[in-house]
């Protein structure tokens, strides 16, 4: 299992936040996202049931998982949120296609979605991904990503930021190899 510490955009220190990485099966993902907030700064959104897909997850508090694939330009991003609501989005190439919300992706299922006392942890399937694009792991990199909505505003975390503006989206921070 790879673990990662996320660095907050502006140097926000006052919650702190790991992800770890680990593949299991043939086509399993799992996450856990862990949350230190020791003066309770985060505000969590309502939970629900089901696990219902949803968008605009990251206009609360969201983690989120980007998929590239070496040598290509499309990817995938995965919000999950800790009110147990998820979505995948598709774009062919950097943000493109540019609509919001943006095109919802089915080739990748949720086995677990869960808030926990530590975080977040999910499980996702990708099997259906990697079957249709004749991926294998060694193929695929991944961003950690989380949308902090706090009582002192939003927060960004990334791997690492590399870009002026904060963006989930530039591949050259999606650290994570097979």
């Amino acid at each position: 299992m790879a673990s990662y510490e996320l660095s907050a955009f502006d140097r926000f220190h006052a919650v702190s936040v790991v992800g770890a990485i680990e593949q299991q099966t043939p086509h399993t993902l799992n996450v856990g996202f862990w949350i230190r907030d020791p003066n309770q700064l985060i505000i969590w959104p309502q939970e629900v049931a089901a696990h219902p897909r949803q968008d605009f997850l990251w206009e609360e508090t969201c983690f989120e998982i980007f998929i590239g694939v070496h040598g290509e330009d499309f990817y995938r991003e995965i919000n999950l949120s800790p009110s147990q609501a998820w979505q995948t989005y598709q774009f062919e190439e950097y943000r493109y296609p540019e609509s919001m919300p943006p095109l919802v992706a089915y080739d990748i299922e949720l086995n677990h979605l869960k808030r926990t006392h530590y975080g977040l942890n999910v499980s996702l399937d990708l099997g259906q991904f990697m079957q249709q694009h004749h991926l294998k792991w060694v193929n695929l990199y991944l961003g950690l990503t989380a949308v902090l909505k706090t009582k002192d505003g939003m927060q960004y975390y990334a791997m690492q930021h590399s870009g002026q503006n904060a963006d989930f989206h530039n591949k050259r921070d999606w650290l994570h190899q097979f």
